[in-house]
């Protein structure tokens, strides 16, 4: 049997809103390269495909108020399969330096001396543009705001409240739950009718989506069953093309 030098080697990789297509060429490429992969959830399974046969395959998905796997053990992963067998790729849905872990998991990997390397994917709010919603309008929004809807402890992010102040489109992420109490957020501040969308499932077959005002989002995701994973986009930008 041929020796050979392993290696200890993780790409953090994003794997985009979810179309398998939507992925990087880099981010392709080295797939076909990977001895393992650590996907999630939300990281499409049609990329696993792109893998050669003997690639170990890894699910460490974590589902909204589901079943999930603790982080302390996708680092325990991360440790072990990189000096067992080389190159891992870390697979996350979106892009994994917003709103998820993937920092975390790169500065994990360099203190146990393992090479790290990060490719970007096309984060969820990119896929407003399947609405016909431009994040930016040089007419009605300067800047976009994207914002957590829970935050570490539970509690509703306070930077929503500063992103009202302005005229910025601002686009929660992992706040359907948080719904109701964003709505209210709005309500309060007097901006109960500011136009509003909700996505889920963006950039796949089965896509959902509505458009209102915020005031109007709890009943109008309830009629259309819409829940998470879904982003929410509120601002001007929603009825520009109207």
């Amino acid at each position: 049997m041929e020796d050979r030098t392993i290696i200890p080697e993780l790409y953090v990789m994003g794997a985009g809103p979810g179309d398998p297509e939507l992925i990087t060429v880099k981010g392709h490429k080295i797939l076909q390269q990977a001895n393992v992969v650590l996907y999630d959830n939300l990281a499409s399974k049609e990329l696993l495909s792109i893998t050669r046969d003997d690639c170990e395959k890894i699910y460490v998905g974590k589902r909204p108020y589901g079943d999930y796997t603790p982080q302390e053990r996708i680092l325990e992963l991360i440790k072990e399969k990189t000096f067992e067998k080389g190159l891992v790729v870390r697979l996350k849905g979106g892009d994994p330096f917003i709103f998820g872990r993937g920092y975390e998991e790169i500065l994990f990997a360099r203190e146990h001396g393992i090479k790290t390397h990060f490719i970007p994917g096309i984060t969820s709010m990119q896929a407003s543009g399947f609405l016909d919603i431009p994040l930016t309008h040089r007419s009605v929004s300067e800047s976009v705001w994207m914002v957590t809807g829970t935050k570490k402890d539970g509690r509703l992010s306070a930077d929503l409240r500063l992103a009202m102040e302005s005229n910025a489109t601002v686009v929660v992420y992992m706040g359907m739950k948080k719904l109701p109490e964003i709505v209210q957020t709005y309500i309060d501040a007097g901006n109960g009718n500011m136009p509003a969308a909700i996505i889920q499932h963006a950039s796949l077959p089965q896509q959902k989506s509505v458009k209102g005002v915020i005031q109007d989002m709890p009943q109008l995701a309830e009629e259309h069953h819409l829940t998470h994973p879904a982003i929410i986009i509120i601002g001007r930008v929603v009825e520009v093309v109207e």
